[in-house]
């Protein structure tokens, strides 16, 4: 256990920033989650919509931290592919 102030409160403010980081990598999949549903439902408007809306919320994962630059570029490159191929 921490015996110093400064670790005490390492402590404290690391359990407030996994949960706030574990809410952000949520949203992230959510929002990517809606995309993927509507590429299997074969809806190409409704598919471009949320990529529309997911493409900024992935990279405000990355602004904040929760994902790795290329990670985020990959992800948006393919579902935008599969976006494209739906025709």
């Amino acid at each position: 256990m921490a015996q110093h102030k400064s670790a005490m409160k390492r402590i404290r403010r690391d359990e407030k920033q996994t949960l706030r980081n574990h809410a952000r990598i949520a949203r992230v999949r959510t929002f990517i989650k809606k995309v993927e549903a509507a590429l299997a439902s074969g809806d190409k408007p409704t598919a471009q919509a949320a990529l529309n809306l997911a493409q900024p919320e992935v990279m405000r994962g990355v602004s904040k931290g929760v994902l790795h630059r290329n990670t985020a570029a990959r992800k948006i490159s393919r579902l935008n592919a599969r976006v494209a191929k739906l025709a």
